[in-house]
């Protein structure tokens, strides 16, 4: 027999501080942390747990007896509903606080680190619409607000164009704008919409799976260019065409206009055909007179213009003379690798998903950067004391591997190859603290320089610098 989760109710509740994943610290009666989801550091609330662990709660704020001085109000309509923008209602500037917080304890707490003065967060001077990729969701049975379903009225416009709720997976939210993606984004998803109701066009449910309409992509670059793919459940080429002409027809300044049949569970494309409509099958970024070249299924850092910051200052800890051998780990579609090619005697990029090497290779030489080489392969087996004996010993490393970390036999090579510097670029700096603990012994850190890339959430990119002892 299961045991019932007994909630508690706390009243005047001090919220302390930030934590973890965008959560929010108070502290229980007895002294148990209480992690909270809708709150601001300063304010003093009533709470109601929702789960309760030996050595902290959960909970949510039910009743707000003061305000926090650190308190904005959020810009966007959805806030609070949508779960995509938690930290909305914190000033930037602490939101900042916060974030560099995080990023020193970490690597004090978790890597028990020597560290020196750490940089001051680099903020981004896009607060809003500063994300060049979206996805939307299509759903014929929309969330609904609570006083949607209190109310006496027939609901019947049930369509929705959106994003998932939280924890969720077939409950769209309707959104009517994001602050998340500059226009034409707004636009082309609201008519995409109202040309698909106007049509009779049906949106997917993915409880029945059936539908027509599944996802909507939408990616922009800095120099202006612009992709959208449509995703359909149902293959009905006349309905598909109506719609693809009607975007093409209404918004000319589409680059690239793509589509793609999905019949699958799941709505990841990366294995699925993507088809050309109108235009290219891709669309160029620039940095620093490097193209890359980005289609349905490359990964691009999601904030063009705080990516480039990130790049400068990897370039700039690496020190690079012209004269080094650099390997790049991790290197995606080898946008780092390109950007620090030109100070560099040459740069071997390795990296797991075969399309983004492939990508890689095509920029590089369209590029035409003769000194980088690209390797495709789990990073733990490729890069092996074989793969330095064929490729050189390098100067310098830099990794940028994702949230999950470095695989420690990844972390044994490296200190095995001895390098002078390692570059640790990080989206996650409790993992990367765990990987520098590792390598503490026979590296110490020179610089530490967090980056913000993504404003009103608590993610965060960090970057340190080691140099051998």
């Amino acid at each position: 027999m299961r045991r019932k989760n007994k909630r508690r109710v706390f009243e005047n509740v001090a919220v302390l501080d930030a934590g973890a994943k965008g959560k929010t610290i108070g502290k229980a009666p007895d002294g148990r942390v209480i992690f909270l989801t809708n709150t601001v550091p300063g304010d003093v609330v009533d709470v109601q747990t929702t789960k309760k662990r030996k050595s902290y709660f959960e909970g949510v704020a039910t009743k707000f007896h003061s305000l926090s001085e650190k308190r904005v109000t959020p810009e966007c309509q959805h806030f609070g509903v949508c779960g995509g923008c938690k930290w909305q209602d914190m000033g930037y500037e602490h939101q900042l606080f916060y974030k560099q917080k995080e990023i020193e304890n970490n690597l004090r707490r978790i890597g028990h680190l020597e560290l020196p003065e750490v940089s001051p967060i680099l903020g981004s001077k896009q607060q809003y619409f500063y994300r060049n990729k979206m996805e939307f969701s299509f759903s014929n049975s929309r969330w609904m607000t609570l006083e949607e379903i209190q109310s006496d009225r027939e609901i019947t416009d049930r369509d929705a164009l959106g994003f998932h709720i939280p924890g969720m997976w077939d409950k769209i939210l309707d959104i009517k704008k994001c602050h998340l993606q500059k226009d034409p984004s707004n636009a082309i998803r609201l008519a995409v919409k109202e040309f698909a109701i106007q049509n009779k066009l049906a949106f997917f449910n993915p409880r029945q799976q059936e539908g027509l309409l599944r996802t909507l992509m939408i990616r922009t670059t800095s120099t202006g260019e612009l992709m959208v793919l449509l995703q359909f459940y149902a293959d009905e080429p006349s309905n598909r065409e109506l719609l693809l002409n009607y975007l093409k027809t209404t918004f000319p300044e589409i680059t690239s206009l793509l589509y793609v049949v999905n019949q699958k569970q799941n709505d990841t494309i990366y294995d699925q055909k993507i088809i050309s409509f109108a235009g290219r099958d891709h669309i160029f970024e620039e940095m620093e007179g490097l193209q890359f070249k980005i289609n349905a299924k490359s990964f691009y850092q999601t904030n063009s213009e705080q990516a480039y910051e990130l790049y400068k200052i990897t370039r700039d800890f690496a020190g690079l003379t012209g004269n080094e051998l650099v390997y790049d780990l991790y290197t995606g579609t080898g946008t780092i690798a390109q950007f620090v090619a030109k100070k560099a005697r040459k740069v071997v990029g390795i990296e797991s998903v075969p399309d983004a090497i492939t990508a890689a290779k095509e920029n590089a030489a369209h590029n035409a950067l003769d000194n980088v080489d690209f390797f495709v392969g789990d990073m733990k087996q490729v890069f092996n004391t074989k793969f330095i004996a064929e490729n050189g010993t390098p100067d310098i490393i830099i990794t940028d591997p994702p949230r999950d970390g470095m695989h420690k036999d990844v972390v044994q090579q490296i200190l095995l190859i001895a390098p002078k510097k390692i570059v640790y670029v990080s989206c996650n700096s409790a993992t990367q603290a765990r990987d520098l603990e590792l390598m503490k012994e026979a590296y110490k850190v020179v610089k530490v320089q967090p980056v913000d890339m993504f404003p009103q959430t608590h993610h965060v990119e960090n970057v340190v610098l080691l140099e051998k002892r």
